[in-house]
């Protein structure tokens, strides 16, 4: 066993199996890094909820340590419950360009496929690694394909010359998060992302190099980062770099977040912990006039900067309804395949 508080080798299966039998690559000070072996390249996100039918995640977990990250849950099927773990053990997917050159060939053309839905494909591990930059020359000689990837990282800019060589016959969106320009709170937020001004550089070089970039405010936090005057700057920021469009959704909290998020909260910003832990105690998705309000606000920055391209857009709050019985620990769990086909189409944040 590689980790002795996972449960006894005979008692995992699937991801859970693979995951406790991934040789381990590589240590630093904080982060270990795994190769993962793999059924598949290419998942199938059955939501509706989410705009998009096919995700790509090179890596399991990311290193940049976001308080607010949502997908520390998809740790969870591999049986390492801790919510550190996510940040902290990094999977390597073991790379096959034969398999995933297939895999690709039986998705139809014209659909929308995310890379980046659940990790970040640009994350630290890339610069060691390189599979999304090896996906990435598998699909260059595709046409017809619609793909998005989602990332905080200015290392996408090392693969301006693939992305320029699949925009010449697909569609390719570069979507580069950034929840504040203010670096200090940024800092904070997303402890070991690159910090916003070298995001929106990646953004005016992509866009300069004609790749087609939106910028995701994503999340907006109650009293951290959701005034007009935070949004705003942002919004100013991605037209500046030649972004098309913008876009920003409400913070949510599943429990796994929110065992990070609200002890962060009590840190950082106490005079808001009561007001957080009041509204995210009984549901992980704030309702009604707030989210609506942020809406509101969000499409008039849009509109008020040009920046009414498409990009990922979800309906937060009804997918609320449909995901969250996946995560309360009052419910009998899920089986392993079934976790394991829905693990890579979580929600964007």
């Amino acid at each position: 066993m590689l980790f002795p508080d996972w449960p006894p080798g005979p008692g995992l299966i699937g991801i859970a199996r693979l995951a406790a039998e991934s040789e381990v690559l590589e240590h630093k000070r904080r982060v270990e890094y795994l190769e993962l072996p793999v059924r598949s390249f290419i998942g199938r996100c059955s939501s509706r909820r989410v705009p998009f039918e096919w995700t790509i995640n090179p890596y399991r977990g990311c290193e940049f340590g976001c308080k607010y990250c949502y997908a520390r849950y998809t740790h969870e099927f591999m049986e390492l419950r801790n919510p550190e773990d996510f940040e902290q053990k990094i999977f390597a997917k073991k790379w096959n360009e034969a398999e995933f050159r297939a895999e690709l060939k039986k998705i139809p053309r014209h659909v929308d496929i995310a890379i980046g839905s659940a990790t970040d494909p640009y994350q630290p591990a890339e610069r060691r690694y390189g599979i999304t930059r090896k996906m990435l020359e598998a699909a260059a000689g595709e046409r017809g394909r619609r793909f998005w990837i989602t990332t905080k990282s200015d290392l996408v800019v090392r693969d301006c010359d693939v992305l320029e060589q699949i925009a010449r016959a697909n569609r390719i969106q570069v979507n580069m998060t950034v929840t504040t320009m203010n670096e200090r709170l940024a800092r904070l937020l997303e402890p070991y992302a690159p910090r916003p001004s070298l995001r929106m550089a990646a953004v005016r070089k992509l866009s300069e190099a004609r790749i087609r970039c939106g910028v995701l405010c994503c999340p907006v936090m109650p009293w951290i980062n959701d005034s007009e005057a935070s949004l705003e700057a942002v919004a100013r920021a991605a037209a500046g770099a030649g972004a098309v469009a913008f876009y920003g959704n409400v913070l949510f909290l599943k429990p796994c977040a929110r065992q990070v998020f609200l002890p962060f909260v009590e840190r950082q910003f106490p005079s808001l912990f009561r007001r957080y832990r009041e509204r995210f105690e009984k549901s992980a998705f704030l309702r009604g006039d707030y989210p609506r309000m942020i809406q509101q606000r969000v499409q008039a920055i849009r509109e008020r900067h040009g920046l009414t391209g498409r990009s990922f857009q979800y309906e937060t709050e009804t997918f609320a309804d449909e995901q969250l019985t996946l995560f309360d620990a009052n419910q009998p769990r899920i089986s392993q395949t079934r976790a394991d086909r829905r693990l890579e189409c979580p929600s964007q944040q």
